[in-house]
């Protein structure tokens, strides 16, 4: 008799055991990290829109936004599996891929999969009027922010100003630093120009341009042909920014969402099943939400696309 309940209350202890261990998975599988960029830029916002839809239209979710140094950090955390999905850069995202050590990756990150094509970043090159900045030429022995090291603004920069014939030895002043500080500096006459790669109407230039005037600095359509894939020409509408009276050209690079190949089919397929069926909230969250389209959901995708992702887009006919 002992012996028998000694034998029911461990096989109950084994139980509450395995109950709990299915719990815990369960939970796990619910929670979303959504790893986005500085709080100034458009990641986050859009970051921010993402969480509510998941909350809203996953049952039982428990999406959770992250500010982060955006595209470089966020691929390396993914590939750390600290988080769930992710915004970065189509270049950053290539040479993540590559295990390109000159752009902060020193092995590949073969965890990685894409969920989406989302919206183009245009890289955007302002400078306070007074400046006497008015070409890529004239940033020569000025005082320059490029983005966090190695961020993928940085890496833009990197390849507009090499393209241009200038190196970071010819500006006075290289600074890097998040878009909402270079701002500041730019306020307080510390900074000359900040190069700035986000969607149209970011907060940080628009702020700037509501307290200084500002000169758009154009990146001409042959020196973005230079630079080649994945950039391609771009222009940045009149009146984008206040005082910008005209078109200016530039250069884009298309922004992905991304995720990690350990994740279920069916929590990714949730994912982006949610996403394209709730872009009008993403576009009310910032304008660059307006350019997010199923039809170009994996356009030029870098990595391999997850498996869930990619049930969603053969089942809406975009993927062959």
């Amino acid at each position: 008799m002992f012996a028998l309940k000694t034998r029911r209350r461990a096989l109950a202890a084994v139980a509450l055991a395995a109950a709990a261990l299915a719990g815990a998975e369960a939970r796990a599988q619910d929670f979303i990290g959504i790893l986005t960029g500085g709080t100034s830029g458009v990641y986050y916002p859009m970051g921010v829109a993402l969480s509510k839809i998941y909350s809203d239209k996953i049952p039982g979710s428990r999406p959770s936004v992250q500010a982060t140094k955006a595209s470089v950090e966020n691929l390396t955390l993914l590939q750390q599996g600290k988080g769930e999905i992710a915004f970065t850069l189509g270049d950053s995202l290539a040479f993540a891929w590559q295990g390109d050590e000159d752009a902060g990756f020193k092995t590949k990150l073969d965890k990685l999969r894409g969920v989406a094509a989302i919206y183009p970043n245009y890289i955007q090159v302002v400078a306070t009027k007074d400046s006497g900045i008015r070409t890529l030429a004239d940033l020569k022995g000025k005082r320059l922010s490029v983005g966090a090291p190695k961020s993928g603004t940085e890496l833009n920069a990197r390849a507009i100003l090499s393209a241009a014939g200038i190196s970071y030895k010819d500006l006075g002043k290289v600074e890097y630093l998040p878009f909402a500080e270079s701002v500041e500096l730019m306020k307080n006459r510390q900074l000359d120009a900040t190069l700035q790669s986000a969607g149209l109407g970011v907060a940080s230039i628009r702020d700037l341009a509501n307290s200084v005037d500002i000169v758009v600095v154009e990146v001409p359509a042959a020196l973005v042909d230079k630079v080649g894939p994945p950039y391609v020409k771009a222009t940045i509408p009149a009146n984008t920014y206040q005082g910008q009276t005209a078109d200016v050209q530039a250069a884009a690079v298309v922004n992905y969402l991304v995720t990690r190949s350990d994740l279920k089919d069916d929590a990714v397929y949730a994912m982006t099943k949610t996403i394209f069926e709730n872009l009008p909230e993403l576009a009310a969250a910032h304008s660059a939400g307006k350019s997010i389209t199923l039809e170009k959901a994996m356009e030029g995708m870098p990595v391999p696309m997850h498996p869930g992702a990619l049930r969603y887009f053969k089942e809406k006919g975009v993927a062959k």
